[in-house]
């Protein structure tokens, strides 16, 4: 019988766990923030992958890498899902390759594959591809990375590609808040480009900006699910990044004709801190501050 069944993602960014169990900005305890995201999402069946896009580490230690691990990996195997992860601006390579593997993989899911890609830079908030990994995301993206079909399961090994994921933390799409306008993907052009050119990608994931949204860049559907450590503001007053106590994730769906559906659930109460409680309200002296020495213009 012909699988038609459309791959279902469970979409998770910007955990924020920190090593030592200290809470995030002093306040929210970003463990128990993400549990309670597993629980909510627990009556959502058929998940085939738990898709984690960056910053699912605060200071990159691999004791906060093996509690995400703790929380996300007993969820996903009760379901018979795959975790994915991915880089972000907050993680460190040393902790991540430790604890969860290799930085961009490409991986295989009921005929789906899913590739992530690395766009953070060591020491700075802004994302940026290099030629190394456009090369490599083409021939992903042409099926020349994919895993070795012989480790299959043995009912799936002659299941033709049905479509194509990316995972990355940094969207190609602007940012709606004065920050993390500084801190974005630079020069997305070649990686939408890469996407749309190889006809088999039906979304982009991403994170980074902690608020939901559903948009296009190009041809190319992205999908940016919310933050569990926070929720960031998108309507703070021109020069100000907000953001206040909020958790969330994404439900995605992708179809064998490339149709995408995405619900996006927010998870009240996810910690101890009343949700709406304002974590940072930073002025625009202090933005300028921060994409000074966090944005390209510190480390081009």
């Amino acid at each position: 019988m012909t699988d038609v069944r459309p791959l279902r993602i469970l979409h998770v960014s910007d955990t924020h766990l920190l090593g030592d169990g200290t809470r995030h900005y002093g306040v929210v305890d970003t463990a128990a923030a993400l549990r309670s995201v597993l629980e909510r999402a627990s009556t959502v069946t058929d998940v085939d992958a738990v898709v984690l896009s960056g910053d699912l580490s605060d200071d990159g230690t691999p004791a906060s890498y093996r509690t995400l691990l703790e929380l996300v990996e007993p969820w996903a195997a009760e379901r018979g899902a795959v975790v994915v992860p991915a880089m972000g601006n907050h993680d460190l390579a040393a902790g991540f390759e430790e604890v969860l593997g290799e930085r961009e993989r490409t991986v295989l899911v009921r005929g789906f594959r899913i590739v992530t890609v690395d766009t953070s830079v060591p020491g700075a908030g802004y994302g940026r591809l290099d030629p190394a990994q456009l090369e490599r995301l083409r021939r992903a993206l042409a099926g020349l990375e994919d895993p070795d079909r012989d480790t299959w399961p043995e009912d799936t090994t002659h299941v033709p590609i049905r479509r194509t994921v990316g995972v990355l933390h940094h969207p190609p799409v602007p940012a709606r808040s004065a920050l993390l306008a500084a801190l974005e993907l630079q020069d997305p052009g070649p990686l939408l480009e890469a996407c749309e050119a190889s006809g088999v990608v039906s979304v982009v994931l991403a994170g980074h900006y902690h608020h939901a949204l559903a948009t296009t860049a190009g041809r190319v559907p992205v999908v940016v699910a919310p933050g569990v450590a926070n929720s960031s503001d998108p309507l703070a007053p021109c020069g100000h990044e907000r953001a206040d106590v909020g958790s969330g994730f994404a439900v995605v769906d992708v179809r064998d004709d490339g149709e995408v559906t995405v619900v996006f659930v927010p998870v009240p109460h996810a910690s101890d801190v009343a949700d709406g409680t304002e974590l940072f309200d930073l002025g625009p002296d202090e933005v300028a501050r921060i994409a000074a020495a966090a944005g390209p213009g510190a480390t081009s």
